[in-house]
């Protein structure tokens, strides 16, 4: 979902983020820190390799050269001696060569058997479904195939002329599709939370992860005066504790808000019971979402 306030980040684009930050101080930099630390408690935005703080003291020794630096690691490597070996390798194959046992393999004659003339022009004469009935009989089933096998038995044993009719099936899966994206307008909105639009009652910003942790303090910030919105819900917005202490402050003076949902956020126990007090001044809010 586009964002209003993205279509004026394109002059930023060609900023050279290295020089800007050379040019601030060791205060300012602190003060950079706190802010993306606020904003990305997580680290959720950083890549892998740039989440742990550099925890070096040693001084930096010069800029990269990768060349250089091979060539040190080759030299160093030539000037190691080798460690010696405690057994010499003399090549000597020791034990007996393994080879594997044959086994027997075993071989099968047929027998000529030799039947009565009668049984044997029966047998010739007989139908595919007389033969599976004395094959059924014999108890020979392994002479029957899988179509012959059901007509053989009796239906009661859960065996149809069609196969096995008892066997349980696995039920059909229905695939389940994402939810399409939260179609809220979030500058929008706030600005229509600012206005007390009587029209606006219940305020959705469900699953908009990308919306910047001072918009959600603004949001909160806004609603202490809005006497028209009944319902705010905010799951899974990546809100945290400063969040949960600016709806702390809401709600102490907020007199309209009835429900209130903030499920699957990094909002910690700390913040709960910052949430928690403030109800107490509280008497209108009669629903609050928290997992």
């Amino acid at each position: 979902m586009a964002l209003p306030f993205r279509n004026d980040l394109g002059k930023y684009k060609d900023i050279d983020e290295d020089d800007l930050l050379g040019k601030l101080s060791e205060a300012e930099l602190k003060q950079l820190e706190n802010v993306l630390e606020e904003i990305d408690p997580e680290h959720a935005l950083l890549p892998a390799g740039l989440r742990q703080k550099d925890q070096t003291t040693r001084k930096a020794t010069g800029s990269f050269d990768r060349d250089r630096l091979l060539d040190f690691l080759e030299k160093d490597a030539l000037e190691q001696k080798d460690r010696e070996d405690y057994v010499p390798f003399t090549g000597e194959k020791k034990g007996k060569l393994f080879v594997p046992k044959k086994k027997p393999v075993e071989l099968h004659t047929e027998e000529n058997l030799s039947l009565d003339p009668e049984l044997e022009e029966a047998l010739t004469s007989a139908t595919d479904t007389e033969l599976s009935d004395l094959a059924a009989i014999l108890g020979m089933h392994s002479l029957l195939s899988n179509t012959q096998f059901p007509g053989s038995m009796s239906s009661s044993n859960g065996i149809g002329n069609d196969g096995y009719s008892d066997i349980v099936k696995g039920e059909k899966v229905n695939p389940v599709f994402d939810e399409p994206p939260n179609p809220t307008n979030v500058e929008e909105t706030l600005q229509r939370i600012k206005d007390n639009d009587s029209r606006l009652v219940d305020v959705n910003l469900n699953n908009i992860k990308n919306i910047p942790i001072p918009t959600l303090k603004e949001y909160a910030k806004a609603l202490e005066k809005n006497t028209r919105v009944k319902t705010f819900s905010l799951a899974a917005t990546r809100s945290n504790d400063p969040v949960a202490v600016a709806l702390a402050d809401m709600l102490r003076v907020n007199r309209t808000l009835k429900s209130l949902n903030i499920e699957s956020n990094f909002i910690t126990g700390a913040g709960i019971l910052v949430m928690v007090d403030a109800l107490k001044e509280n008497e209108t809010l009669t629903e609050i979402g928290r997992a």
